[in-house]
């Protein structure tokens, strides 16, 4: 803490971080005739809710549920994501002028497209609910004490230390740093001993090095639908080539399960059986070449880089048993071992955070640090792509804010 004087308020909380959680806390509390101040480090607050969904922000999954996210504790997402339901969501949204529609796999999207429209939901409650939100203020720290919380913050170049009853880390995770990400959310768990479960990029694209590298830089650009899995899950969507390796949906999916080392195995053509197709076709088309076929198939770009792993130089009725299993093995088992992955600049969100053990799961309220509450990413909750994260960090603000 700075040497200046603490500063009484009369706010009921001060939450620290205006993302999705933050603002979705503030405007609940809000509706309960709670009085909080939000805080947040960057110019503006939803700086991942304006760039997320290419910036139409997917804001929800209609799918969502506990099966979706990751933690260590699989259980402890269920009771918060019962008490704000998807359903509530929407008709959250709808209320205030945003109609769903519904893309890919259950992913909600404002219908006008625009992020920009979610986060005037929130600035204008806030407003009307009279929660101050003050931008370009850097908390520097919180200190426990009898009768709360006091927090630091740095904001027109002088430290102020607010005093107030309650306090929500909502600041978010490691992704994205140039757009403000902090590890505050972790320095102050450290601070106050609770146990951080390891963290990692998620969502993230996978790269390749040595060898392999040229391969996957020669099919750069090519977008391919298939089933992408390791022993743990398996996902269903597009993956796409790049100069250092793979990202797309399916991808980013599976890099959430992925750990250095292992191995990750992509079906080419899902839903289909490559050599029953091989088979079909030779009957009446024997004489196609290979490489014709599969460009057919794929793409011709991608068929001429599977001439150094299969015949392709070969017609359809000159092909061997040994060649089908090599072809089928290939198409439907290609098997991948990432070197690593493009970091928390690429990253959508955090994987791992403040562990679940330390919060109670109907309140997200710190057990030995009564008063103190976390929400959104910095928690072991991680949600897969497509709108789940949002869900989470909805539902984790209104939660707290049922306690504030």
């Amino acid at each position: 803490m700075t040497a200046n004087l603490t500063k009484q308020t009369d706010f009921d909380a001060i939450i620290i971080g205006g993302g999705a959680c933050g603002l979705m806390c503030a405007v609940q509390a809000g509706f309960l005739g709670k009085r909080t101040l939000v805080l947040e480090k960057n110019d503006k607050v939803g700086a991942k809710i304006l760039i997320s969904g290419g910036g139409r922000c997917n804001y929800t999954n209609m799918y969502a549920s506990a099966q979706q996210f990751i933690s260590d504790n699989e259980h402890f997402c269920k009771s918060t994501l019962s008490q704000w339901t998807v359903d509530d969501t929407v008709s959250f949204f709808e209320t205030y002028g945003i109609i769903g529609k519904e893309k890919t796999l259950g992913q909600l999207f404002p219908e006008s497209n625009n992020a920009k429209d979610v986060i005037k939901v929130f600035t204008s409650l806030c407003a009307d609910l009279g929660q101050e939100i003050w931008c370009d203020a850097e908390v520097k720290g919180i200190e426990q004490v009898d009768n709360g919380f006091v927090v630091s913050v740095e904001r027109n170049g002088r430290t102020e230390n607010l005093s107030v009853p309650k306090a929500v880390i909502a600041s978010g995770g490691l992704p994205i740093p140039k757009m403000g990400a902090t590890d505050f959310g972790l320095r102050a768990a450290k601070k106050f001993s609770l146990k951080i479960n390891e963290t990692a990029p998620a969502l993230v694209p996978l790269t390749i090095t040595g060898k392999d590298q040229p391969w996957y830089e020669q099919l750069s650009g090519n977008s391919i639908f298939c089933r992408v899995w390791n022993d743990r899950v398996s996902f269903e969507e597009n993956i796409l080539f790049t100069h250092w390796g793979l990202s797309g949906p399916a991808i980013l999916q599976i890099s959430s399960y992925w750990r250095p080392g292992e191995f990750i195995y992509i079906d080419l053509l899902p839903n289909q059986n490559i050599a029953e197709l091989i088979q079909q076709e030779r009957e009446t088309n024997g004489k196609k070449m290979l490489l014709a076929y599969l460009a057919n198939l794929f793409t011709r770009k991608f068929a001429e880089a599977l001439s150094d792993k299969l015949p392709v130089d070969k017609n359809l009725a000159s092909l061997s048993k040994t060649d089908i299993e090599n072809i089928s093995s290939l198409v439907h088992e290609f098997k991948m071992k990432p070197a690593g992955d493009k970091g928390y600049d690429k990253a959508e969100v955090m994987r791992g955070g403040v562990s679940t053990d330390e919060l109670s799961s109907k309140t997200l309220e710190v057990k030995k640090l009564p008063g103190l509450y976390y929400g959104g990413e910095c928690v072991d909750v991680t949600g897969w792509l497509g709108g789940y994260n949002f869900q989470w960090a909805w539902a984790s603000g209104f939660v707290i804010a049922q306690s504030l």
